[in-house]
């Protein structure tokens, strides 16, 4: 395995069967931040506390090693949207950005990213109507191990991205009327910005979830633009295009070096397309395929009923007139306000070698040469941990509580617990002691690895966090 025993992976510290049950751990991550026209130039504003500005559309903000230690896993991501001087629905989302170790700063396409989570804005008036936003929500517990796997935290940091497009201006047939008061008040003159936005973090522990073994993790594609009127190349992460033109498909393939269990695809599409093309209002069928057996197949739409009342300027896609659930299901896979379905594709163990993901939709229609479908995607597995080490359960530890104020206890049902031994992020051992009980209440708030060392001399790792 590629992490020894004196290395123990928070797989087991945070996510084994016997490990104590942490706090519960919300974090802010952007408060209000405030988006601008995506057409613009990239202004100069002041951005978030710790954040940088990628473009007027997207901040990133890198996770500390603290506050990773903080999270269990179970994460849910909460995003809170609000209109400014925008008038129109676009795309936003949440990212995860692997930033090489110890960068202050990023070029936007110069590093790997994932997408967490992807929404749709709503046509609102937040000037004058209310509600004044909306809200989405993420359950993202897979994050927690690509989170504290120790082999992508020596070379990245973890950047988290908020991204809202949008744009005043937009060339919306439904102009004029009352819809369009906010921007007939004036108050919205010689202004670009069009949306702010909140993100936070709440996770906690489950103690039920057993421990899972080293993390296998490829990013594969990050809103590629699938379209059939463009020849798509292997070699553009950002790309664009299909596998063959006048079809709508594309493969990715990735090499195994080794056999992972429980793998599982990560997928994000939407639909965009021209008015004359109509993908966004026509429900198409999608077929995804691993090594040319079909794994999922799926029609994008649900009833958009519920987001009519973030939708407080009138539009083409919430008319006047009440519909069914059956009606939207003929009419629109676009629900402006909607969040978008991270479809998780689960695919069994895979054995090592070379496999071939595939997406195809076969109807699909791109009038004109305009529109195109985003597709994000990543593929998440792991290595089997072996039940017994030396006669020695490898979930049987864990150092509670976490974070801790005062004492901590070094919890096992093995054996019991010889020395231990407490070392800061610079390499230092700062406490050492006896026993099971780790009296921190003298250290400096921060994070610490605690070693404990067990009767019969096996030395076992665990991350802490002092507060």
């Amino acid at each position: 395995m590629r992490k020894t025993l004196l290395l123990l992976t928070l797989c087991a510290s945070f996510f084994g069967l016997d490990a104590h049950s942490q706090e519960p751990y919300t974090l802010q991550v952007y408060e209000d931040a405030v988006f601008y026209g995506m057409y613009e130039g990239t202004v100069s504003t002041p951005v978030p506390e710790g954040a940088i500005r990628n473009n007027n559309t997207s901040y990133g903000k890198k996770l500390t090693a603290e506050q990773i230690a903080q999270i269990g896993n179970k994460l849910t991501i909460n995003v809170s949207a609000s209109a400014l001087c925008d008038d129109y629905d676009r795309i936003g989302g949440v990212n995860l950005a692997f930033v090489p170790k110890g960068a202050t700063s990023y070029e936007y396409r110069g590093v790997r990213r994932i997408e967490v989570g992807r929404f749709i804005t709503p046509f609102m008036n937040n000037i004058t109507r209310t509600p004044t936003s909306v809200p989405y929500t993420f359950d993202v517990d897979n994050l927690t191990y690509i989170l504290h796997d120790e082999v992508l935290a020596a070379e990245y940091d973890f950047w988290l991205e908020l991204e809202i497009y949008g744009y005043q201006g937009a060339p919306n047939a439904n102009t004029g009327g009352a819809q369009w008061d906010f921007l007939a008040s004036g108050l919205c003159n010689n202004r670009n910005d069009v949306y702010k936005g909140s993100l936070e973090l709440v996770s906690s522990t489950d103690t039920s979830v057993p421990a899972r073994g080293d993390l296998y993790f490829k990013d594969m594609a990050f809103k590629f633009e699938l379209k059939n009127y463009v020849q798509a190349t292997e070699t553009n992460y950002f790309g664009q295009g299909t596998d063959e033109l006048n079809t709508t498909v594309r493969s990715i393939t990735f090499t195994l070096d080794k056999p992972i269990k429980d793998a599982e695809f990560s997928l994000i599409t939407s639909n965009h397309g021209s008015n004359s093309g109509g993908e966004e209002y026509i429900r198409r069928w999608h077929y995804a395929y691993l090594d040319g057996v079909e794994k999922l197949r799926y029609r994008p739409g649900e009833n958009c009923e519920p987001y009519r009342q973030y939708n407080t300027m009138p539009n083409g896609i919430y008319g006047p007139t009440i519909l069914t659930a059956a009606q939207w299901a003929q009419f629109s896979n676009w629900c402006p306000g909607a969040r978008i379905v991270t479809r998780v594709i689960p695919l069994g163990d895979l054995a090592a070698g070379e496999h071939t993901f595939k997406i195809t939709v076969p109807a699909a229609t791109f009038t004109g040469g305009q529109g195109y479908f985003p597709m994000s995607l990543y593929v998440q597995g792991n290595e089997a941990i072996a039940a017994n080490v030396d006669g020695f359960a490898k979930n049987s530890f864990s150092v509670y509580p976490n974070p801790v104020t005062d004492i901590a206890t070094i919890a096992s049902t093995g054996e019991p617990v010889k020395s231990f031994s407490v070392v800061n992020t610079l390499g230092q051992v700062v406490l050492k002691g006896n026993g099971a009980a780790i009296n921190m209440a003298q250290l400096q708030n921060g994070v610490y690895i605690v070693n404990a060392e067990f009767d019969g001399g096996q030395v076992l790792t665990q991350k802490i966090v002092k507060k």
